[in-house]
């Protein structure tokens, strides 16, 4: 259980530094509803859980290669960017690409959160480095790996439930056009998240 803890508030901690698929939780509550919104954040979880998996298999190393990097750099950078110029876009009732707006059915919502979170695979980078730090400072074995990981990825479903709770209480009393407001600045957002994975140094 204190392994599991201490994975739950490593993951909360992570979770504060605010990123595009919160940003995306809020957005899509706000627009399409709670369980909408649940159907991203389990999207979300599900890519997590994987890659966590992946990156205790050991996968992580052979995405070390800076041009693997630099590929899947290209690649997020985009997909958010695609992302977030659909929503913002979408308040002015300009549609970029086919389903990139705010959408009410939750299978669309679930693929959405799927493609989002599965164009970064250098979460699992950054997952091997962190369980192989837990190996060779705590020396964890498997179960406690395990233990770690459940509790990380159990952060991301708190705490982007509570996002998602907080979306949809504001769309009850927001007038329309501060709404309106509120989706354009997501979207913006989610666009700055993807320029600034693209202008990301190869180093970092």
């Amino acid at each position: 259980m204190k392994t599991y803890l201490n994975g739950l508030k490593f993951g909360m901690l992570l979770q504060i530094a605010i990123g595009p698929m919160c940003l995306m939780v809020f957005s899509t509550a706000q627009n399409a509803g709670f369980l909408h919104a649940m159907a991203f954040v389990l999207a979300v979880t599900l890519v997590d859980a994987f890659y966590i998996a992946l990156a205790a298999l050991g996968i992580s190393r052979l995405l070390e290669n800076e041009n693997r990097k630099k590929a899947f750099r290209l690649i997020g950078g985009l997909v958010l960017i695609a992302f977030g110029a659909g929503i913002a876009l979408s308040v002015f009732g300009i549609d970029i690409l086919p389903g990139l707006g705010i959408q009410t059915d939750s299978s669309s919502i679930f693929i959405q959160g799927l493609i989002m979170t599965l164009s970064n695979p250098l979460t699992i980078v950054f997952w091997g480095s962190v369980l192989t730090a837990k190996i060779a400072d705590e020396g964890l074995k498997k179960g406690d790996l395990a233990s770690f990981s459940c509790g990380a990825v159990s952060a991301t479903v708190l705490f982007m439930t509570c996002v998602a709770a907080l979306g949809t209480v504001l769309s009850t009393f927001l007038p329309d056009r501060a709404a309106a407001g509120l989706n354009l600045l997501v979207g913006l957002l989610i666009v700055f998240f993807g320029l600034r994975m693209l202008m990301r140094r190869s180093d970092s």
